[in-house]
């Protein structure tokens, strides 16, 4: 009977690794709440000199631009484009949380990170303003991006 006990419970033990986590991950901490505690940065501008063809963009398509207050967890989808027949290189994306100091986050980021852009289905955000800084080459050296910013309300 002690045996069958055992088995039993190295069985159950085995299940439930298997399965992973029961509980489900939590959403991404975009910015955490020391960060945002912090003042607020300048907006850098982005050096721009004369080329004959287009420099890549990015998009904002979540949160959308002007929406007005945002509830946390939220989604932030950004979409980059190219021009010219060039492609977007996903390792130049640099992420700046725009406080004082500037915060890089593009490493907390890489995981979202595609040529397409950047897709967190659940950042999480603590409530207030918030302004970030994205900038990005194409595969033939062209540098874009731009500021994007929103504001969450617990």
């Amino acid at each position: 009977m002690r045996y069958r006990g055992w088995w039993l419970t190295l069985c159950i033990c085995s299940f439930v690794a298997a399965l992973g986590d029961p509980v489900p991950a939590g959403a991404f901490d975009l910015v955490t709440a020391a960060e945002a505690a912090l003042p607020a940065g300048a907006v850098p501008a982005l050096d721009l000199r004369g080329s004959p063809t287009r420099r890549p963009i990015v998009t904002v398509v979540s949160p959308p631009p002007g929406a007005g207050l945002m509830h946390s967890p939220l989604s932030l989808k950004l979409q980059f484009r190219a021009f010219g027949g060039s492609e977007i290189d996903p390792g130049s994306v640099v992420v700046t949380y725009l406080k004082d100091p500037a915060i890089d986050i593009t490493q907390r980021l890489m995981p979202f990170i595609t040529a397409a852009g950047i897709d967190v289905s659940q950042a999480d955000v603590p409530a207030g303003a918030h302004q970030f800084w994205i900038e990005l080459k194409d595969k033939d050296g062209r540098i874009g991006g731009g500021e994007f910013s929103f504001q969450v309300t617990k």
